[in-house]
């Protein structure tokens, strides 16, 4: 391996964990106010209430098949009577129909974005950073997805190349040789997905971590009227809060 090659599959990984984890880290302390999606569904919902279920929901599912195909052994799956055959299919099949479901989101969320004057205006230079490194990361995956079912060049296993190397750098044993024999696309997308994680935590993507759990548990609100004349008897209604007896 080049010093280039150790940098990149070796090093990078590293670097994008730690900044992703510390940017967090930071960002929640002295910037959670900002820790928001800034919704533009005031400025246009029409087509929002497409894209983004679209966006959102394919992206989910992504996610979710990511996590199988690299965290999970090959050895796991056949040991369960899963045949290779019969993964790969479920794999390609269910990852491509979430990956269109993804980049038709994005797609129209970016044009809803470009073509809403009022969505254009309150889109940040970090917005659009933010921007052309998710959708060259979705790319490059499907160009990945491509790949591995031999519509690109030759099919490739990525669980014999690309899951390995991954579980042997969240184990502090990082192999970069195992990633160097996948095709480009595989490398072109592992890039692309690191310099994202990078970026993550200082966009607005830092609102995907985020659930509204608190919420299901807060206390009820008291609305009274300050209205005079709806008022008890003759008492003066006052402002502030009132002690509520239960």
């Amino acid at each position: 391996m080049s010093s280039i090659d150790v940098l990149l599959w070796s090093v990078l990984p590293y670097f994008a964990i730690s900044s992703f984890t510390i940017g967090l880290m930071w960002r929640f302390k002295y910037d959670k106010f900002n820790w928001t999606t800034r919704s533009s569904q005031l400025y246009e919902g029409k087509l929002l209430r497409i894209a983004g279920p679209l966006f959102h929901l394919g992206l989910f599912a992504v996610i979710g098949g990511h996590i199988v195909g690299l965290l999970v052994p090959q050895s796991f799956t056949d040991s369960l009577g899963l045949s290779h055959e019969a993964y790969h299919l479920g794999a390609i099949s269910m990852g491509g129909a979430a990956g269109v479901a993804t980049l038709l989101g994005i797609g129209l969320l970016i044009y809803r974005r470009r073509t809403t004057a009022m969505v254009f205006v309150e889109t940040t230079k970090n917005d659009k950073g933010m921007y052309i490194f998710l959708v060259a990361t979705l790319l490059a995956g499907s160009a990945a997805t491509l790949s591995s079912a031999g519509i690109i060049g030759k099919e490739h296993n990525y669980r014999e190349t690309v899951a390995p190397w991954v579980r042997s750098i969240l184990t502090f044993r990082p192999d970069g040789e195992l990633i160097m024999a996948s095709p480009l696309a595989f490398r072109i997308h592992a890039i692309t997905a690191m310099v994202l994680f990078v970026v993550w935590p200082f966009t607005r993507l830092v609102h995907s971590l985020s659930a509204p759990i608190g919420y299901l548990f807060r206390p009820s609100i008291v609305y009274r009227t300050r209205d005079v004349r709806s008022s008890a008897g003759n008492r003066r209604s006052r402002q502030g809060w009132e002690r509520v007896k239960y």
